[in-house]
């Protein structure tokens, strides 16, 4: 869960609502290339001809999507001793931010980065910012693929919030989803071991985090511009990382760290650490596209089913980088949190949440 990206999936959907609601007005004068990439994505027939033939090429985007978010997460695990988060999300920013302008004024010259619901979309953008927050923070400590498990609750925890506060029904199939999807996380968390630390609760943090903003976005922002919506996230990334890194300026921790990867201050940063800022906001940009592009020329559902590749790939990167292969009560928890998934999301309203 861009998580695109940690919100690419949000933005895929607001790209839809706002433009069938364009499109039956006007024309907008946009590049051919663009409108390839943002037009509509979640129709209330999905089943159409079109979306039916797009199913390969849109399996295709959502899983080489996540191929590239769960490298990028590792890559992020794997720098933690280079720079801090805070530092991340300044330089990171500085790549991303030019590219979305670039993006946004060859796709869509005649749109606005201005958003109509500023407030609304400011504090989906906060949300989404502490997803990371609690999720990166967790990364040094634990494995990538029981920290992404954790973290793709994310629909279960949708499905809850979109009943209590915005009276959606649940039924009794996601119920039975949302109860294997917790037992999931007990099998894999194991929080009775010896073993066991407060951190392990961070990744899901990080999904109550992004399940709130999925409510937000389906209840208050379905009509923003996905570009928009996009900008404001990446400048509040940069924000917080700039008041971040001054905060640690001004009030440097004493003794030793408990979260190195937030309490470190600014770092020199030669050119490999620069390369790997560049590709991680290349990365960044890249699946926020593809899986906008995914859920917008196949059916959602399938789209969400095979969103859940995250995790092999958390496991496949995970054992690459870090030599880290997962015990069998890690993946019995995985396939109780794969099954739950498909069926809270599956056929669901829910699925357009985020």
């Amino acid at each position: 869960m861009n998580r695109v990206t940690a919100g690419s999936r949000s933005i895929a959907r607001q790209a839809s609502k706002s433009a069938i609601v364009r499109g039956r007005t006007q024309r907008r004068s946009v590049s051919k290339l663009g409108s390839t990439i943002f037009p509509p994505c979640c129709r209330k027939n999905p089943e159409t001809r079109d979306t039916i033939e797009g199913t390969p090429l849109g399996i295709t985007l959502i899983v080489t999507s996540v191929f590239m978010l769960a490298f990028g997460d590792a890559v992020v695990k794997q720098s933690s001793a280079d720079f801090s988060l805070w530092q991340l999300f300044v330089a990171r920013g500085l790549i991303t931010v030019p590219l979305l302008f670039g993006v946004a004024r060859i796709l869509a010259p005649a749109s606005t980065l201005w958003p109509k619901a500023v407030g609304w979309v400011f504090v989906r953008s906060i949300l989404i910012v502490l997803m990371w927050i609690a999720y990166y923070a967790a990364l040094p400590f634990m494995s990538l693929s029981v920290a992404a498990t954790a973290l793709y609750t994310t629909p279960l925890f949708i499905a809850l919030f979109s009943a209590a506060l915005i009276r959606e029904p649940v039924g009794a199939r996601r119920w039975l989803g949302i109860l294997l999807g917790f037992i999931g996380v007990l099998v894999i968390l194991r929080p009775a071991a010896d073993a066991f630390s407060a951190v392990a609760l961070l990744p899901i943090l990080a999904a109550i985090f992004y399940a709130l903003a999925a409510v937000i976005t389906r209840s208050k922002c379905s009509d923003e511009n996905a570009l928009s919506v996009a900008m404001s996230l990446n400048l509040c990334l940069v924000m917080s990382g700039a008041l971040g890194v001054g905060g640690i300026m001004f009030v440097p921790a004493a003794g030793n760290l408990a979260f190195p990867f937030l309490q470190s201050p600014w770092t020199a940063m030669n050119n490999g650490t620069w390369a790997i800022i560049v590709l991680l906001g290349i990365l960044l940009v890249a699946e926020s596209i593809g899986v906008a592009k995914a859920y917008q020329i196949a059916p959602a559902a399938i789209i969400g089913t095979f969103d859940y590749s995250y995790l092999v790939f958390a496991v496949f990167w995970s054992f690459v980088f870090f030599a880290d292969a997962p015990d069998i009560l890690t993946v019995l928890g995985i396939g109780f949190i794969l099954v739950a998934g498909w069926l809270v999301v599956w056929n669901s309203p829910l699925k357009q949440a985020y």
